[in-house]
């Protein structure tokens, strides 16, 4: 992958700003988000849409802003490059990460946001694209940024300690969707790497 240069900084793909719009729109409506939350208790009952809805809610208008924006330029950019990986992982990633909380982290009870499939696109696509080139500094550097504070959030003890203030008080940051993120993502590597050695085979 060449160092990022603006000339190629175009449209994101169209599922990019279907999310942001769909975010955009639960954002203007805030009656809408206990519906489409993360909810344990919910979820258990059977109330499977909250496992992709969730992804598009935030707890204010920093969280939004930060989760929304990012997803942006992850689409301009990245996005662009890999579009099959960034719809499969929109679609796939959301599943895995509430899989995670439910099962491996049940006082999790409230979760949404886009910030950890932001993480595991991030990763992933930067981890596809990125061809060890000193020079290609500015992906790298995003992704030392999200380590520090994935960092700062386990430090905290994985309830805590994201630099983004949430409207409501008992809301707290999801390490464990983070880290399920980056498995995701990690996943996703590989079995891309293999599928591009057997086509090369």
């Amino acid at each position: 992958m060449e160092p990022l240069k603006l000339s190629r900084i175009g449209t994101p793909p169209w599922f990019y700003t279907a999310a942001f719009l769909c975010a955009l729109v639960v954002q203007l409506v805030p009656a809408w988000r206990d519906a489409l939350i993360y909810d344990r208790a919910a979820v258990a009952h059977g109330e499977l849409w909250r496992v992709w809805t969730a992804q598009i809610v935030h707890f204010g208008w920093p969280h939004f802003v930060a989760d929304g924006g990012l997803l942006l330029i992850i689409g301009w950019t990245l996005g662009r490059e890999f579009p099959r990986d960034s719809w499969i992982g929109l679609l796939a990633m959301p599943p895995v990460i509430c899989a995670v909380l439910y099962w491996c982290d049940p006082t999790m009870v409230r979760y949404a946001g886009l910030s950890a499939v932001n993480l595991g696109l991030l990763l992933l696509l930067a981890a596809r694209g990125w061809k060890g080139d000193l020079r290609d500094w500015f992906w790298p550097a995003i992704v030392a940024i999200y380590v520090v504070e994935l960092g700062y959030e386990i430090w905290k003890g994985g309830r805590g300690g994201g630099f983004i203030e949430f409207d409501d008080a008992n809301v707290k940051v999801a390490t464990s969707a983070h880290l399920a993120a980056v498995g995701y993502a990690l996943a996703a590597w590989c079995v891309a790497v293999g599928r591009a050695r057997r086509r090369s085979a």
